[in-house]
């Protein structure tokens, strides 16, 4: 308020730049974090930095469907509906104008006035806790422009979704693209990664001497916004497969439940665990009692489990 109790007139319009300290002096609100419910007006704040959020797995910025999506607070943990992600999903109900810029800190753009959306006002999707933490539940809302006209997506997932995948999407092998590049870009693969993808290209070529094409999936289930993708799948055999780099119990458990994930979405007749060598017997029970199969290099060949014949 001034002094005469009036609240300060809003000046600014979309493409406006302004001080972050000047903003919060004239109209409130945090002077740290993204988003700033303000006491002075009946304003929240939004600030979104889409280059730096990009490389923890956050992609704020437009999206296809003609929303800015914006991933909420919370640094540690499943991020949940309080504090400043309550004053984003209820700011038509407090009378609250909902005012996004580009920028965090320093010199920041006004990109205009938004509302939640009204039918999907949020959603949930994984991303990583800060300084690289483990991965966790965070809110994406879906911010709808009230002034200004959608821009086109600029995020890689943003370009992604665009697109438009069908729902399951035939890509060559040597789209080395990963879950992880989507939800924890920042982070380097590790060994056992590398690993898998050796195993995946050695095996693909060994399969192609034989005359089998070999290809990996793009998924996209339904109501989610991060991309699945298969390792290797040769469609004359029906084999989908899923490499991982060490034998242990958690990377067969975890390559378990992949497969099944991936075989609600791709047709196929064997489910396969591609390994480094064979893993020991207990293991391979587990494997077996689940329909599945494992196969592992073996002097100049590959062999199996459960009479799976390779070519």
């Amino acid at each position: 308020m001034n002094e005469t109790g009036a609240e300060p007139m809003w000046t600014l319009k979309p493409g406006d730049s302004i001080e972050r300290k000047e903003l919060h002096a004239r109209f409130g609100g945090r002077t740290q974090g993204g988003i700033g419910p303000s006491a002075k007006t009946s304003n929240v704040f939004v600030l979104s930095d889409p280059i730096a959020g990009e490389k923890h797995g956050y992609y704020d910025g437009w999206m296809p469907d003609g929303c800015f999506h914006y991933s909420g607070e919370g640094q540690y943990g499943d991020q949940r509906m309080i504090s400043g992600n309550a004053s984003i999903l209820n700011h038509r109900a407090e009378g609250r104008a909902l005012r996004v810029f580009q920028g965090a800190r320093g010199v920041i753009t006004y990109q205009g006035e938004f509302a939640v959306d009204t039918e999907n006002p949020w959603y949930e999707a994984d991303a990583p806790e800060t300084n690289d933490g483990p991965l966790r539940k965070v809110i994406v809302f879906r911010l709808r422009p009230v002034d200004t006209d959608p821009a086109e997506p600029v995020t890689r997932l943003g370009r992604l979704l665009a697109d438009g995948p069908h729902s399951v999407d035939e890509l060559p092998l040597e789209r080395n693209e990963t879950e992880r590049a989507f939800v924890d870009p920042n982070r380097e693969p590790y060994e056992a990664e590398r690993k898998e993808a050796r195993l995946v290209v050695e095996f693909s070529d060994y399969l192609a001497r034989r005359g089998y094409r070999s290809c990996r999936h793009r998924i996209m289930p339904p109501g989610e916004t991060r991309p699945l993708f298969t390792d290797l799948y040769v469609k004359d055999l029906g084999l989908l497969v899923e490499a991982k780099g060490s034998v242990t119990r958690e990377n067969i458990r975890m390559a378990l439940g992949q497969l099944a994930d991936y075989g609600r979405f791709v047709d196929h007749e064997t489910r396969a665990l591609l390994l480094p060598s064979k893993p020991r017997a207990d293991l391979l029970g587990l494997v077996d009692s689940q329909g599945c199969v494992v196969i592992w290099p073996e002097a100049k060949k590959y062999a199996s489990t459960r009479a799976y014949v390779l070519p």
